[in-house]
């Protein structure tokens, strides 16, 4: 355990910050694999609705530097990319 009063701090808000960013995490993975299963289930017009929701979620967490720019951008291109392919 830390003495300085300073570093005792810092290990309060690192765990705090790594539990809200495990939900987060947690969150925009439940959010793929509702539309991975609605693809599955060749629900377009559902797998589409939730793709636009994820759409903003997925930038945000690149703002908060949770993901980074380019696996953002490979996740929402594969994901559309699968719902493209369904006719």
């Amino acid at each position: 355990m830390a003495n300085i009063k300073s570093s005792k701090k810092r290990i309060l808000q690192s765990s705090k910050r790594s539990e809200i960013n495990k939900k987060k995490r947690s969150m925009l993975r439940s959010k793929i694999k509702n539309i991975t299963y609605y693809v599955e289930n060749k629900n377009k017009g559902e797998a589409k609705q939730m793709l636009v929701e994820l759409e903003p979620a997925l930038s945000k967490s690149v703002n908060s530097g949770l993901l980074k720019k380019n696996t953002v951008s490979r996740m929402l291109s594969r994901l559309s990319k699968k719902i493209k392919l369904l006719s």
